[in-house]
């Protein structure tokens, strides 16, 4: 798990600091819709959008925000119909890359992220060349400062979680769980009065690539990018970064 601890704590720190600003609120809106197209409009019976709209508090997104964004996608409001697409590339020094868009233009999103993917050093490849690489898990933070490894442990796997991972020089344990599992998880650990520094239904790499500084300040300029389109949703892949280079980024 090296290297993924870091990263989503960076990415995690991006998304608050971009929400002040408002950038993330269409994004999450539109997973909202989504979300609410698919499963209803009730998240108490619709766990993916019960799950978004905790993201939305997250980052302080307005209730009104949510419930129109519901509302369009119930359809008690217009609003534009959105496609979930999947798109697979390489990075520098053949970082695999996965990314979740969603999207009301197909064609024109794929055009743009191919420029971006060659731009920064980047190709999208042909569905399938790397999802293989990644399984799709529930994934939580816990600050090691804040409670020792067998007392989280054995709350966290009595809950339900698949595994707890406590990798040297980390500063929190990383609890990785079945994604319909990760709410209940996160409720027990909430009930037993364990602070979470992050809860997410994220993709993991089964296995991580070490880059030299160079075409790690590249690998994270092209995310960079990439996240900053409109339509990405969320941006995986399976770089393991010296700590320096991270230090830097998550300035």
């Amino acid at each position: 798990m090296s290297g993924h601890s870091k990263w989503a704590q960076v990415k995690h720190k991006k998304a608050v600091v971009d929400a002040r600003k408002g950038k993330v609120f269409s994004k999450i809106a539109k997973e909202i819709a989504v979300a609410a197209r698919l499963g209803g409009g009730d998240p108490d019976s619709n766990p993916r959008l019960r799950t978004v709209i905790e993201k939305a508090k997250e980052v302080n997104m307005p209730s009104e925000n949510i419930k129109r964004a519901i509302m369009k996608g119930t359809g008690e409001l217009p609003g534009l119909t959105y496609e979930e697409s999947i798109y697979e590339g390489y990075g520098p020094g053949g970082i695999a890359i996965l990314l979740e868009v969603l999207t009301d233009n197909k064609n024109r999103a794929v055009s743009e992220i191919r420029h971006i993917m060659s731009k920064n050093g980047g190709n999208l490849g042909e569905a399938g060349c790397v999802s293989w690489m990644f399984e799709k898990k529930g994934y939580i933070l816990v600050e090691k400062a804040k409670i020792d490894e067998d007392s989280l442990m054995s709350v966290a796997l009595e809950a339900g979680a698949e595994d707890m991972k406590n990798d040297p020089g980390e500063e929190n344990y990383e609890i990785i769980t079945a994604p319909e599992d990760i709410s209940k998880v996160k409720s027990v650990l909430e009930a037993a009065g364990i602070p979470m520094a992050l809860v997410e239904i994220t993709m993991l790499p089964k296995n991580y690539v070490a880059l030299g500084e160079k075409s790690a300040e590249q690998m994270i300029r092209l995310i960079d990018a990439l996240e900053d389109h409109e339509d990405v949703q969320n941006v995986y892949t399976n770089f393991d970064i010296p700590d320096e280079v991270m230090a830097k980024v998550g300035k």
